[in-house]
Formats: C-alpha cells, structure tokens, sequence
C-alpha cells in the first residue's frame, strides 16, 4: 500500500476486534515514528506502549471514557521531552514545538498502522495529570496524544472531505489556484489509482515524440 492510499485510508477506528497485535508490527510503527522531522532535529518524543487492561482502564477513565482506549489491543501514549527542545528553543519550543513535532511522529504511526492492515484512534481530550500518574511519567515529559492501535472490526465509512480547490489560493488569500485533479493522486472526486494516472501519462509523453 503507497502513501497516497494510506491517506486515503487513513480514519479513526472506533470498533476493534479481540485480536493481538504482534509486538514486531508494534516495533515497525514506532520505528517509522522516529524517522519523522522535528525542530532542529531534536527529536523529543517519547512513547510508553501500554498492554496492562488495569493501566489501559485508567487511561479510558482520563480520557473522558472513549471506549476505544480500552477495547483497543494497545495503546501508545506519545509524550513530548519539554525539558529536551527547551534547552534549544526555550519556552517557544516547550509551547510549540513539541506539540509539532509530536504530531508528526503521531501521524506517522497511524500512517504505518493503517499501511500494516491496522487501525487506530487517535485521542486528543483528556486529563494529562491523570494520564501522567498513570504511567508514572516524570515532569519533563508532557502526554500530548493517546492512539488506540488494534484490528479495525468493520471497513470504515467513506470520508467525507473538503475539497483542496476550496482551501488553497495562490499568492494571496482569496486569488484561486486554478490546478488539475486529474495529476493530483488521491484527491480527484473520483479517485484514480496512481498507476493509471502514470500510465496516463506516459501515453501522452509517448504521444509527443
């Protein structure tokens, strides 16, 4: 599966099967995690995976009772390293920073999961001072997303999308960015698989000579 088709894929799981998930697919999410960009290349993540039913009970009750937290096989919690990136980038890095960077390497396991034949649901409400004494974490790190990971026990619905045409101006806010659908993989109204679409175009090229 391509990226253009883990995008397209890519949703919150909401219903899990009873199903383990290999710690060797676990190790490949996470590695892809760490292989993300960060502010100075700090690389201030951090991520507790958490198995125990009694620790993944407390973390649903902190995160507002979303029962995917516990039905889920696993959680992983990824936490940004504050003391880390402010010793480079001072508050702006505790304040900013780390929540971009964080949501990189977050994107990129669910990326990964979804790419694995996984699902998962990425958490952003919930109580950071119940979640860090759950897992015991120190005050450095800050908790900053909980993402179920498990089996997906139905297809997810069709996602419904806005649009790029209808976000995205050239130069200045409000001038349209006139740009074919047609070379834009995973984003045409009526999606066309990317081997098509080179096909396509090499036809044309074929054409020209």
């Amino acid at each position: 599966m391509d990226v253009f088709e883990c995008l397209k894929r890519l949703t919150q799981t909401k219903d899990f099967k009873k199903k383990k998930v290999d710690d060797k697919l676990i190790g490949v999410m996470l590695y892809m995690a760490t292989q993300v960009i960060s502010a100075g290349d700090v690389q201030e993540w951090q991520f507790i995976v958490v198995r125990n039913e009694e620790k993944k009970k407390r973390l649903y009750e902190a995160a507002l009772k979303q029962r995917w937290v516990k039905e889920a096989d696993l959680d992983i919690v990824v936490c940004a390293d504050l003391e880390k990136v402010g010793l480079k980038y001072g508050k702006r890095g505790e304040i900013l920073y780390a929540v971009e960077d964080v949501s990189f390497a977050t994107l990129a396991i669910a990326l990964s999961a979804t790419a694995l034949g996984l699902g998962t649901y990425v958490v952003q409400a919930f109580d950071e001072d119940s979640v860090k004494m759950t897992l015991s974490l120190p005050d450095n790190l800050r908790p900053i997303f909980i993402i179920a990971v498990g089996y997906p026990a139905k297809e997810p619905e069709k996602k419904k999308r806005i649009m790029f045409d209808n976000l995205t101006w050239v130069d200045d806010y409000g001038r349209k960015y006139e740009i074919s659908y047609y070379v834009q993989p995973g984003v045409t109204k009526e999606p066309i698989p990317l081997s098509e679409i080179l096909k396509g175009i090499a036809k044309r090229i074929k054409r020209k000579h």
